[in-house]
């Protein structure tokens, strides 16, 4: 069965994947992937950690073959003082 690698990158930070896990095949990988993904930034975005979380996703001869990228864009709108709310 294929080896998959997931590293992350949160802001600065980036956190290699020197184990990896065995998928069937690279559709499994990709699912998995993008469910990590999503966990993860559901978990950080919200907490201001980073505004964006990419997993880049490595086969087992160590080729990057899929990026997925979390993103938050906040916007803070200010109403007019003289708007009611």
């Amino acid at each position: 069965m294929p080896r998959f690698y997931f590293d992350v990158r949160e802001g600065g930070r980036f956190s290699p994947d020197d184990e990896g896990l065995e998928f069937p095949d690279l559709g499994a990988a990709e699912r998995e992937a993008a469910m990590a993904t999503a966990a993860i930034g559901r978990d950080r975005l919200p907490k201001g950690h980073a505004r964006e979380i990419v997993m880049e996703v490595r086969d087992e001869h160590r080729q990057l073959i899929l990026i997925i990228t979390v993103s938050m864009h906040l916007e803070r709108v200010h109403l007019r003082p003289d708007r009611p709310r």
